[in-house]
C-alpha cells in the first residue's frame, strides 16, 4: 500500500521525537522511542494508534524505567510487513524480532488495547519473552459481544480488500470525524492529540493498516489460551470507556482467575492520554509490587 507517513515532513512535530530512531527487523523498518532509565518496560499500543499515543506518560515514566515504545506494523512510521496479513501470529513474531535486534529483554510490558493482546500472545507462544508482568490498559484480550463481533470483522474484510476504502477513509478523517472517533470509546484528549490523530487517520497506509489488523485478529483463539498465560496479567479498566466496557475485564477474570483488576475513573478508552498522570501511577505500583521498583520514602 502506497501513501505511507513520511518522517521528514509528517513526523516533524512527532511528540517526544528526539526519542526517536528506525532499524530493521524482521524484514521491515520500524520507527522506535527509547529513553530514560531503570528497569525496562516495554509499552505497545492498540489498533490505528502509534507512539504519540505515549506522548504525556512516557515523560512522566522516563525518570523510572528504560522505554521501548514501537509503532506497530504498517502503523504510522513503521512499515507494512510482506502480504499486510496483521495477525496476532504475525505481530508476535515481528515484536519478538524488534527485541532480538534491539536486545531489548523487558521486565514489564503494558499494551492498549489490542497492544496487550500481542503482549499475551508472545507471552503464552514465546519462551523467551517473559517480562514479570503484563500491564493491559483497556485491553482487547476477548471477542466483541453480540453484532458488533459478527459485522466489524466482516465489515473490515470487505474494506481491506478493496484498495480504494483506505483512501476513503483517509479523504473523509478530517478533525471532527477524529473528534467524534474518540467521543465514542468515551474519551476526550487534548487538541494536539486529535491533530496527530488526524494526521494518521488521513494517511491511507496508516488506514490500511489498521483495517488489517481488524481484518485478520483471531481473539477467540487468544481467549481459549489465556488460561495457560504464564506472566501475571493486571486488567487496567476505565469507567467511561465504550471501546473495552469495564466488564470485559470481569470476563476474562473468569478465565484467568488470578489477573487482578485496577479500576480507573473518570477516563475512557484512552485513559492514558487523558489522564497519563493516573496511568503512570498505576505502573509504578505494579512495578514496587514485583520489585523492579523500591518502595517510596515514607
Amino acid at each position: 500500500m502506497n501513501g505511507r507517513l513520511d518522517w521528514t515532513s509528517d513526523g516533524r512535530a512527532w511528540p517526544n521525537r528526539e526519542h526517536s530512531r528506525f532499524l530493521r527487523a524482521g524484514g521491515i523498518s520500524w520507527h522506535v522511542q527509547e529513553m530514560g532509565q531503570g528497569p525496562r518496560l516495554l509499552l505497545l499500543h492498540g489498533t490505528a494508534a502509534s507512539t504519540h499515543s505515549f506522548r504525556g506518560l512516557a515523560p512522566l515514566l522516563a525518570p523510572h524505567f528504560t522505554l521501548l515504545i514501537p509503532d506497530l506494523p504498517g502503523h504510522a512510521f513503521t512499515e507494512m510487513p510482506p502480504g499486510g496479513r496483521l495477525s496476532l501470529p504475525v505481530m508476535r513474531d515481528l515484536l519478538r524480532a524488534l527485541l532480538g535486534a534491539t536486545g531489548f529483554a523487558p521486565e514489564m510490558a503494558a499494551g492498549h488495547s489490542a497492544g496487550a493482546a500481542v503482549l499475551c500472545r508472545a507471552a503464552l507462544d514465546a519462551p523467551d519473552f517473559r517480562p514479570k508482568r503484563i500491564v493491559s490498559l483497556n485491553g482487547a484480550l476477548l471477542p466483541f459481544d453480540g453484532l458488533t463481533g459478527k459485522v466489524a470483522p466482516g465489515l473490515a474484510r470487505a474494506l481491506y480488500a478493496n484498495p480504494i476504502a483506505p483512501r476513503v477513509f483517509a479523504f473523509f478523517a478530517g478533525e471532527d470525524a477524529v473528534k467524534r472517533l474518540v467521543g465514542n470509546m468515551g474519551s476526550r484528549i487534548d487538541r494536539d492529540g486529535v491533530r496527530q490523530y488526524r494526521t494518521l487517520m488521513g494517511n491511507p497506509g496508516h488506514v490500511a493498516a489498521a483495517l488489517g489488523m481488524m481484518t485478520h485478529w483471531d481473539l477467540d483463539g487468544l481467549a481459549g489460551d489465556l488460561p495457560r498465560l504464564p506472566v501475571p496479567l493486571t486488567l487496567v479498566t476505565a469507567a467511561t470507556d465504550r471501546a473495552v466496557p469495564p466488564a470485559t475485564a470481569a470476563s476474562v477474570r473468569k478465565i484467568l482467575p488470578s489477573a487482578d483488576i485496577v479500576a480507573l475513573k473518570g477516563v475512557g478508552h484512552l485513559a492514558h492520554e487523558e489522564k497519563p498522570a493516573l496511568v503512570a501511577d498505576v505502573l509504578l505500583d505494579l512495578a514496587r509490587r514485583d520489585g523492579l521498583l523500591p518502595a517510596p520514602a515514607p
